[in-house]
């Protein structure tokens, strides 16, 4: 298994192309961008944010029931004896660690867990690399990872020590959100309340939905990946894990429409042209690493496209805009009243 770069979604391929760049989740003041928390550009289409929490079930905290053995996405059986300690490795999954109510048994939080609960937790991550000392030394009864986790010789190293470890493929679309959900409860030893849980989320996911305003016009939009300070300008296809996320807020994916392949291709004026966007969608702190909306526009190629004419710019927190987890409903009405409430 090559190298890749740590990500909670689709960003983890382009390792070849970003090796130099900390990607995704929660890269705030890491990433060369602003770390002062101001709004990226006033021009900018935004919907207030909600405060970064997550919410767990009500009700007491579940109990595990263990041992459990399950199958891991990496092909091995993981058998699980104990979840007294349980270190997620990435900002999706302490999510929905802590959305089951499990949140006071996690020991350790990943760099793109970045809401609030989890803040005071010890960081074992180095840039966007596991640390398996820092795993280990924390002593956990169980290791929740993905197919993205790395690199290999760290979780090698943790598996070496006789930790459980557990590999879950990355979520790429709303249809993964409750089968993840479900495959992380079951680990845990709480199938209950993963029910419970993916059944909550995939009803605000649906209210959500309903609140969209049926025009019948759907707005292209162009997901792009931005990093400032390492001139990383990236366009997203139909591997990007996006998509999902645009068609279910009422709009179109520009890349897919125009054509391409693939996760992501290099931002260039004949791609944008192709793309032809309505909006663009961007994370908000790739926004701030280029300098807001005046410095996306100064892009070649962005400036002209019709969301550039018309400033139409959505922007959603990067730690949870592709997690597809509990939260997705917040991301999908955000992103829907951005996307459908015109342009600044």
């Amino acid at each position: 298994m090559a190298h890749r770069l740590r990500s909670a979604g689709p960003l983890a391929t382009l390792a070849p192309l970003l090796a130099l760049v900390l990607v995704l989740g929660g890269c705030a003041g890491s990433d060369g961008s602003s770390s002062g928390g101001e709004e990226p550009g006033a021009s900018a289409n935004s919907a207030e944010a909600p405060p970064d929490r997550v919410e767990p079930l009500e009700g007491p905290p579940p109990e595990p029931e263990l041992p459990v053995t399950v199958a891991s996405a990496d092909g091995d059986e993981v058998t699980v004896a104990s979840a007294e300690r349980i270190v997620p490795l990435s900002g999706s999954l302490s999510e929905i660690v802590f959305s089951l109510g499990l949140g006071d048994r996690v020991v350790a939080r990943d760099v793109t867990a970045t809401f609030e609960q989890a803040a005071d937790l010890p960081l074992i991550t180095r840039g966007h690399d596991v640390s398996a000392e820092g795993v280990l030394s924390l002593r956990p009864d169980v290791v929740l990872a993905e197919s993205t986790t790395g690199p290999d010789e760290a979780v090698d190293q943790i598996r070496a020590a006789g930790v459980p470890l557990l590999v879950l493929e990355p979520a790429l679309s709303l249809d993964d959100i409750g089968p993840r959900v479900d495959a992380v409860a079951e680990a845990l030893g709480v199938e209950a309340a993963g029910g419970e849980l993916a059944e909550r989320t995939a009803e605000r996911i649906g209210a959500a939905q309903g609140g969209i305003p049926e025009t019948g016009d759907r707005p292209r939009v162009a997901f792009l990946y931005l990093r400032g300070s390492a001139s990383v300008y990236l366009l997203g296809g139909p591997e990007s894990g996006a998509t999902s996320l645009i068609e279910a807020a009422g709009g179109s994916d520009a890349g897919v429409e125009s054509g391409l392949t693939g996760d992501f291709t290099p931002i260039t004026s004949e791609a944008l042209a192709a793309a032809a966007p309505d909006v663009i969608l961007v994370m908000t702190k790739g926004l701030e690493s280029v300098g807001g909306v005046d410095g996306l526009l100064e892009i070649p190629g962005i400036a002209q496209t019709p969301a550039g004419l018309d400033r139409r710019v959505a922007h959603i927190d990067d730690g949870v805009l592709l997690n597809y987890g509990p939260r997705t409903d917040q991301v999908l009405a955000s992103l829907a009243a951005q996307l459908h409430e015109g342009g600044a």
